[in-house]
């Protein structure tokens, strides 16, 4: 199969990757980033494993935060469409109510006497008797309205059950958010710490790393083997726009993403709207089981709990956003050390 070097990413990206390669130790384990990083190795000790660690649950963590963060603007959106029909409901009610009372008025003035009495003292019975027809059609339509009223109140009280449901349920999504927000910072706090425990050499050594996992993303060879369609096509050319933009968690773009917020956005620019974690884009097209029947541009679900994803680039590449401190880049599956579980076909 042919291939060929990666075009030169432009200078702004290159910038990015040297400032975030040389700032890793500072910036990387920041509060505000969460992670996507590799499983660590189980016989590795000290304090890198424990950093590791900590970066694979902020991944988890993250995720939860995006799908808890998706789930709460559905949420607020079908709140607010209730409120709405809320609203427009008691207008009605309000309306069919007037009309009844001025229907019921209008019965008082006119019937208060008994029918065979009023036709007694009718000095034109034929006229009386023509207006006993007319109100006997006022009442059926009186009794249509009443039945109609007490329909839309029904109607009424059950649209409001449902907004208080709703807002119920958003309070909660909102607390969660809180609560996987509290649980990244306080993972990559606790990586920080443990980072500030290292040698000024050792942490050298941690930024020399992720310089030169930059470096090799610059020198990568994809080949020339083509998408399975332009969707694809057209999502993965948008993403390699974005080499050398930092990792943020709960970010989608255009200038620093997490895992998902990176294919979510680069869907977007195809006019594709995707789910926004990896497990919900785990399941957003067709399976692809086999590495080798991957084409460039479908999605790789990475890691057993689902919860890293990035493009497929080609010989055996992966194009995605990994991990705190990292920039979008490309790496080698095989030597990523996440398990891959599927790839998916958009």
């Amino acid at each position: 199969m042919a291939s060929h070097r990666r075009p030169k990413q432009s200078s702004s990206q290159g910038y990015a990757s040297v400032l975030t390669a040389t700032a890793a130790v500072s910036v990387a384990l920041s509060a505000s980033p969460a992670s996507a990083d590799p499983l660590p190795d189980p016989n590795k000790k000290g304090v890198q494993a424990q950093i590791d660690r900590l970066h694979e649950e902020a991944t988890q963590a993250t995720e939860k935060y995006n799908g808890a963060k998706e789930n709460a603007e559905k949420l607020r959106k079908e709140a607010d469409n209730l409120q709405e029909a809320v609203a427009r409901k008691q207008d009605d009610l309000n309306e069919l109510r007037r009309g009844l009372g001025s229907a019921a008025a209008a019965q008082y003035r006119s019937g208060g006497i008994d029918p065979s009495v009023r036709l007694l003292l009718s000095s034109d019975p034929d006229a009386y008797l023509d207006e006993a027809a007319v109100l006997d059609r006022l009442s059926a339509r009186q009794s249509q309205a009443l039945q109609r009223f007490l329909s839309e109140q029904r109607g009424l009280q059950q649209k409001r059950t449902q907004a208080g449901t709703k807002l119920a349920a958003l309070q909660d999504t909102r607390k969660e958010l809180g609560n996987r927000k509290k649980e990244i910072q306080g993972k990559l706090a606790e990586a920080q710490r443990l980072l500030n425990t290292l040698t000024a050499k050792e942490r050298a050594e941690i930024a020399a790393k992720e310089e030169r996992a930059n470096r090799t993303s610059e020198r990568v060879q994809l080949g020339n083997e083509a998408s399975a369609s332009g969707i694809t096509a057209a999502a993965f050319a948008a993403a390699k726009t974005r080499v050398g933009m930092p990792y943020v968690w709960g970010a989608t773009g255009p200038g620093s993403f997490d895992c998902s917020g990176l294919t979510s956005w680069a869907f977007r620019q195809a006019n594709v709207n995707l789910p926004r974690t990896s497990q919900a884009q785990a399941n957003a097209g067709t399976r692809i089981n086999s590495i080798g029947a991957l084409k460039p541009g479908d999605l790789v679900i990475m890691r057993t709990d689902l919860s890293h994803v990035g493009f497929y680039a080609g010989n055996g590449q992966i194009l995605h956003s990994p991990k705190p401190g990292a920039v979008v880049r490309y790496e080698s599956m095989a030597r990523s050390g996440m398990p891959f579980m599927w790839g998916v076909r958009i």
